[in-house]
């Protein structure tokens, strides 16, 4: 498995079933009040997979950073997630949050998180500093470059791009992405790591996550 070179390496992963998972999970998050669970990691490299695991398993509702995202700035929104989720959130009112680019394009429907609703935020930047500081659990989802740039091509062709059009939204992304996360270093602050992509895979092993801990200096 390769690496992003300033990100290191874990060596010494640990497979944990989603029952040892999730009790692993709860031990760390507060028994009074609903938490809030950051996942973050690159792009293609299984996020959205776990964050969606993650939330079957504790009961939580998932939302996607990208759709904070959408036709606003690829890692500029913080504002955005804290003021039309987070906050209403951590009042405990229900959110139906539709950002400022939803309305502008006409997108139907709305961001919307139940009151009193564990909450897992998922994406590239979900952990970033400003983020972690009000965060029960941040967890960091390692993958490698290769394979995470082939799932992300492939999902972008499956959406309708063309392979060119893929590869070019692809760089385009990345000149955003890659320095961001190289100056925030969010696996500093993980308390859990995820492999994103690990090397083996039981296709019978469908309830099992290699996990280790964090965070990574």
């Amino acid at each position: 498995m390769r690496w992003w070179p300033e990100e290191p390496a874990v060596t010494a992963w640990e497979p944990v079933e989603d029952s040892g998972l999730r009790t692993r999970v709860q031990a760390v998050l507060p028994v009074d009040r609903a938490p809030l669970i950051l996942v973050d990691g690159r792009s293609g490299g299984g996020k959205s997979t776990f964050a969606g695991r993650l939330a079957g398993l504790v009961d939580a509702t998932v939302v996607h950073t990208d759709d904070i995202a959408w036709h606003h700035h690829p890692i500029d929104w913080a504002d955005l997630l804290v003021g039309g989720v987070l906050e209403p959130w951590r009042r405990g009112d229900p959110v139906v949050f539709r950002p400022p680019a939803w309305v502008a394009r006409d997108r139907p429907g709305a961001i919307e998180v139940p009151a009193g609703r564990f909450l897992v935020v998922e994406g590239v930047g979900a952990s970033r500093a400003e983020l972690a500081a009000h965060a029960d659990l941040v967890v960091w989802v390692q993958s490698d470059p290769t394979e995470a740039r082939g799932r992300g091509l492939a999902r972008d062709v499956v959406l309708g791009r063309s392979p060119e059009q893929a590869e070019a939204f692809w760089d385009e992304w990345a000149r955003s992405e890659d320095p961001f996360i190289a100056a925030d270093r969010p696996w500093t602050r993980a308390r859990l790591i995820v492999n994103g992509t690990p090397p083996q895979r039981d296709p019978s092993d469908t309830d099992v996550t290699w996990v280790a801990d964090g965070p990574l200096d």
